[in-house]
């Protein structure tokens, strides 16, 4: 899907707080699981899928399974212009993740990768 990503699909992709916020941790972090957002974002475990499934669908994020987790990456297959776009946002905006990302690294018990997949 990644093949058809335009700047309109991209942008509404992202348009909601959640899903930017989402996508640039996932982004800072590498991967990321459900339980590592819900704790990030101090969401809700639906409303974080959903928001998740929106991202996979628009093509932004790929998933993989280990055992009971299923971690969340940003799609190494985006086009370079998406990417420049992710990255470039996210070093502009550290002070507006902020919050979430103090919350992520504070997380205890957090799910061990046995490797990135990929």
């Amino acid at each position: 899907m990644s093949d058809f990503l335009s700047p309109p699909t991209l942008f509404k992709c992202l348009a909601d707080a959640t899903r930017a916020r989402m996508a640039l941790l996932i982004l800072r972090e590498g991967e990321l699981c459900v339980c590592e957002l819900i704790h990030a974002l101090d969401d809700s475990q639906p409303k974080i899928s959903r928001h998740l499934a929106q991202l996979r669908s628009c093509g932004l994020l790929l998933d993989r399974r280990q055992g009971q987790w299923i971690y969340y990456r940003i799609n190494p297959a985006l086009p370079a212009w998406v990417t420049q776009v992710l990255d470039t946002t996210l070093q502009a905006n550290q002070p507006w993740l902020q919050n979430d990302a103090l919350r992520l690294d504070a997380m205890g018990n957090r799910p061990q990768r046995a490797s990135t997949c990929c």
